[in-house]
């Protein structure tokens, strides 16, 4: 008799400890979070239909209207260059380039995903109202001249940037040097 319930005890535990952790995993990924780029993390499968079930999971818990592939690509950061947590509280200097697709944006998220409340009413900067080929943002809790994405002050937050109609329908990733640098300026 012993012999089963220690067997029924390895199997409830065996599937609590799964589900404890596809859960974690599925709340602690980014979209398709497969692939590093410096800071930003992407997925080859997102937005296809050969997408995994745990590319689909994060999708369905923080990717309100996620578009296919081939009509945007997207790409996240919770860290900056040095690989420390983006901070809220502090002020970060994001720059850029032409970015591969026909227009961009770059929207700043608390950690739960929601878009960070702010007086000035910003959430995204996005590539219409950045006319230099060369671009800065600067990521700070108060106003700043130039583009400025307000963090509302939060402890953490993360960044998506956005790339609508990539080159070969987005089943390619730019190298490093093709996506925005993210280095803190202070705190």
């Amino acid at each position: 008799m012993s012999g089963i319930w220690r067997y029924l005890l390895a199997v409830a535990l065996g599937v609590l400890l799964g589900v404890g952790l596809a859960v974690h995993s599925v709340r602690a990924g980014a979209f398709g979070s497969n692939v590093a780029i410096g800071p930003w993390r992407t997925g080859l499968d997102f937005g296809t239909a050969d997408a995994s079930a745990r590319t689909r999971a994060v999708v369905a818990l923080r990717g309100l209207l996620a578009l296919p592939a081939r009509e945007a690509r997207y790409y996240t950061a919770a860290t900056d260059d040095a690989g420390q947590l983006l901070d809220g509280r502090c002020r970060y200097r994001i720059a850029g380039g032409a970015l591969p697709g026909k227009w961009w944006s770059l929207t700043v998220y608390d950690a739960d995903g929601y878009l960070v409340a702010n007086p000035a009413n910003i959430f995204s900067v996005e590539s219409a109202a950045v006319a230099e080929p060369r671009w800065q943002i600067v990521l700070a809790p108060a106003r700043q001249p130039g583009h400025w994405l307000p963090t509302g002050g939060r402890e953490h937050v993360e960044l998506t940037l956005r790339t609508y109609l990539p080159p070969d329908a987005g089943r390619t990733n730019p190298p490093q040097a093709g996506l925005p640098s993210i280095v803190r300026e202070g705190c």
